[in-house]
């Protein structure tokens, strides 16, 4: 989920302070830095949260919010693309010691992270090119985006410099099937995603 960078700073003030200021005047958006660009996304609308409630269930039902591994909403992950860069994935998988790997301004170690997902918003431009690089570059094993815009479900695996060295979209009426590396089997259901992310109408 993503929206429109707003322009750096003119002042000697380091990037992450100005980001963090940002965050306490727009207080509920979404405050990230990728390739040195400040981003600030608006709340979700209810589609976003009612795909991201449905993607969550397959996750947890395998058991992988238990034990070795946690499902999280909205946990930093620390960028080695930038001096300062972070992002927020909308769901990930951790590891259960995920709280040992804290690095600066609530994120953490990519190394912690075994899958980050993010459900396309306004800018869904930024999930399909910039965070594929952001994340690929961090190696997080598997990325998989909710694209709503082209009514898609990506799975990319294999981080291989800055991109994933395998991306398979999937279309309604299939199902997405992911990596045992997660720790688990986990399968989604893409017309029953990509329809929750959808807006209802009377």
């Amino acid at each position: 989920m993503s929206a429109a960078p707003v322009e750096q700073p003119h002042d000697d003030r380091p990037l992450i302070a100005e980001a963090n200021r940002v965050m306490e005047r727009l207080r509920g958006q979404r405050v990230e830095i990728i390739e040195g660009l400040i981003v600030v996304t608006p709340p979700p609308d209810l589609g976003h949260a009612r795909a991201l409630k449905k993607l969550a269930r397959p996750f947890e039902t395998a058991g992988l919010d238990e034990d070795e591994t946690e499902v999280h909403q909205g946990i930093g992950v620390w960028l080695p693309d930038g001096p300062e860069d972070y992002a927020i994935p909308d769901l990930c998988v951790v590891d259960a010691d995920i709280d040992d790997q804290l690095i600066e301004n609530n994120c953490y170690d990519p190394a912690a992270f075994r899958l980050v997902l993010e459900v396309t918003s306004s800018n869904w431009q930024a999930d399909l090119r910039a965070k594929v690089k952001a994340y690929a570059q961090a190696r997080i094993p598997v990325y998989v985006i909710v694209n709503r815009k082209h009514q898609r479900l990506h799975v990319l695996t294999d981080p291989a410099g800055d991109t994933y060295e395998n991306h398979r979209p999937y279309v309604p009426g299939e199902i997405a099937t992911l990596p045992d590396t997660l720790g688990a089997k986990v399968t989604l259901d893409v017309d029953e995603i990509l329809k929750a992310g959808q807006p209802r109408t009377n």
